[in-house]
Formats: structure tokens, sequence, C-alpha cells
């Protein structure tokens, strides 16, 4: 057990902890088929195989580590590899590390895998490079379209299409995949909690019981560029005073209604001059609640308020929907075995997407979190105790020994 560990943290966190890390931003700039994201991948790969898994990356760049014959009703455990923008070490990465371990170990107590077993890495799941979360696990179930996939976007005018390509995987082959879905008997994604539920219980572990809505938008806020030192107050249509009153529209829609969530976390200026008065201003609007209606009606609210706000300084706004995902809850059978098998941890529902959330609409889907005492997610203050993430491997090793 000792191996597990190294400097204070898991010993795998501890393998990857320079990679990707950001000097500007702090934490981990990790993004799929980018520099880093490529080098954890050749990380997993090496690290898998060195417990003897066999390793295959499928039609949509998430890559499978098989312990025994790869099969159906298999059961899956895995997550993520790729960050936010200066995102923390835990987000991903632990669930991945946690399930390589847990593995291990059972390797070394002699079990022997009565049904397929296999560890899942998926590509894209925090969106941050192409906008659309879950990249992987909404090509595999089918819930993106293949050619809305490829013709994306990054912020260098790279296609999806083109960093498959260099990535190594067809673009023509992305899509729908039920050859590798249908292989899933069942999947459990451990995660660090992002938020303070297990702070607050003081428990190590918990099972998830659901995912609110949530969904992206693009806020497209047009005005007139020109001289910053020419044209006066009173003649302007600037579209960044627009856009400043409507994340301040954000901020009241959202205040006004309990439990829901709305975020402006990115903009983009144009043509972004320090004497230029912007033509363009472009934000992401970030929207949750507990269900589907209330995440509708929230964004139709922040819709009517923005769109006062940008009238209001001459300027014009569009709004679209780039991504969009219903509220889920977790398969409670599922959930509820869990939950007895760990001796009646709690169960606690989750601001935040996950692959599991996607897959869980196809397959019965679990999900295990691991306590944050920061309760600080998606920056570098994300944290877990090396004594959390042990229970967490602990639990994740209890389960599989239960299914395997």
């Amino acid at each position: 057990m000792s191996g597990l560990l190294a400097h204070g943290v898991l010993a795998g966190l501890d393998e990857i902890n320079e990679t990707g890390q950001d000097a500007q931003r702090g934490g981990y700039s990790r993004h799929v088929w980018q520099g880093p994201d490529l080098e954890l991948r050749a990380w997993f790969i090496e690290r898998a195989e060195r417990i003897g898994l066999a390793v295959e990356t499928d039609r949509n760049g998430n890559i499978w580590a098989w312990w025994g014959t790869p099969g159906p009703d298999a059961v899956v455990t895995g997550s993520h590899l790729d960050s936010v923008p200066g995102g923390g070490a835990y987000d991903g990465p632990l669930g991945v590390v946690s399930a390589l371990d847990a593995i291990a170990r059972l390797q070394a107590t002699g079990v022997t895998p009565s049904r397929p077993c296999a560890i899942l890495v998926f590509a894209e799941e925090e969106g941050s490079r192409f906008g659309i979360a879950c990249l992987g696990s909404r090509l595999m179930t089918g819930t993106l379209d293949a050619d809305r996939a490829r013709a994306l976007v990054d912020p260098d005018g790279v296609t999806l299409a083109e960093a498959a390509a260099h990535a190594g995987i067809d673009p023509a082959h992305l899509g729908t995949d039920r050859d590798a879905l249908n292989r899933i008997g069942l999947f459990v994604e451990l995660h660090i909690e992002q938020g303070r539920g297990l702070i607050d219980l003081g428990h190590p572990v918990a099972v998830a019981s659901s995912i609110l809505a949530h969904g992206r938008w693009r806020l497209t806020m047009t005005g007139q560029g020109n001289h910053a030192g020419a044209t006066l107050m009173t003649d302007r249509r600037d579209p960044m005073v627009a856009a400043a009153r409507a994340v301040l529209a954000v901020q009241e829609a959202a205040s006004a209604r309990p439990g829901t969530r709305a975020t402006v976390g990115r903009m983009n200026i144009i043509p972004c001059g320090t004497n230029v008065i912007p033509s363009r201003v472009e934000a992401w609007l970030d929207a949750r609640a507990e269900t589907d209606e209330e995440t509708r009606a929230l964004v139709s609210e922040i819709t009517a308020g923005v769109d006062a706000a940008v009238a209001e300084n001459g300027c014009a706004v569009s709004i679209v929907e780039e991504s969009w995902a219903g509220s889920v809850h977790f398969d409670p059978e599922l959930r509820d075995r869990f939950s007895a098998a760990l001796h009646g941890v709690p169960t606690l529902p989750t601001g935040a997407g996950h692959d599991a959330g996607v897959l869980a609409a196809s397959v019965p889907s679990a999900m295990l979190f691991v306590r944050n005492p920061t309760g600080i997610s998606h920056s570098p203050e994300e944290f877990a105790s090396a004594e959390d993430c042990m229970a967490g491997i602990d639990a994740l090793e209890k389960l599989l020994r239960t299914l395997l």
C-alpha cells in the first residue's frame, strides 16, 4: 500500500505533476490532443501496460485498458486526463490513477475477473479546447453529431478534424460507436468532489445521486469600433460596456432564483486594442439548475436581461446554444447497492457535469466522490488529502471486487 504514495500524494499523480503546468494561470492546462494531453495519454498507456492491461484507442479518441479479454457486460471504470485552463491536479486524473491502483491491488491479491473489466479514459471531458464538454462520451453515445464535431474550431483556428488527424485518429471515423458502448455492462467513475458536501458531512467518500441540468451559450455583442480618443462618450455604441451590463444581468437573474447557477467565465474582445473601442465582444454563459425546466427558465430570464442591457448601449446581441445536458439521476439500483456495499456512505448530488452522466442514458452508471477539503475545483486550490484519496481507492477496489 505504501507504494501507492509519493511525496504525500498518490504516486500516479506525482508522476504527472509537471505535465501541463501553466506558469501564467497557475495549476494545469491540459487540452485534448495538444502536447500535455498527448504526454498524459502516453503516460497512461505505459502505466496500464506495466500492470498487464491491453490498451486500445477507439474511433473517438477514448482510451481503453482491458484486464482480461475484452467483451460484453464489462465492468468499466475511469475518468479523464484533460483539464480546464489553469485547473487543479485532481479533476480527472484522480479517477484514472485510482482505477489503475485499485486494479493493481486486486491483481496483487490474486483476483481473477469473472467478467471483462476495463479502465476508460475519455477525450476532452472539460470542453476547454473545442467548447463542448464530454466530447468523447457524447460522440460515443451519439448525442453529438459527428459532422458538427469535426467542424468545431479551437481558439487557434484548428478544427477538431485536423486535431484528431494530428493525434493519429481518423476524423472520418468519429461518431456513434455502438460496438464500444455495447461492451459496457456498467460504468463507475471516481472523481474529486466539486463542492462542500463531504466537508459538511465529515466523510471522505460519497456515492453520487444526480447531476444538475446545464448548458453553454455564446453571446455575441456587436457595436461600432472606433477611436478611443476621438469618439465622444455620447457618440459611442460600445459592446464592451454592453457586455459588462450583460454580465450583471446574468448575475442578477441567477441570484433571484435560489439553487440556480450562472457564470460568464470567458470573453473574446475584438479587435482588443487599448486605444480602440471594440466592434464585437463574445462571451460564454454557463447556466445550471436542478431540473431541465428550471435551467431553461433561468436562461430565458437571462436572455431578456441581456437583450435590455445591450439595447441600452445601442448595440445588438445574438445568443446561440453551444451545448446542453439535461439533469441526470444515476441508476438507483446501482447507487443503493454501492452505498450499502460501502457501509452506508452518503449520497450527494453534484452541479458538475461528467462522462458518467452522459453514459447514464445508455448504460447503468454511478459515481464515487472523494472529499475536497477546500471545496474548490477548476482551480489550482483544488485538493484531496492522501488519506482521503486512499479511502477512495479502497472504496473503488471494494466495489470492483464485488462486481468481478
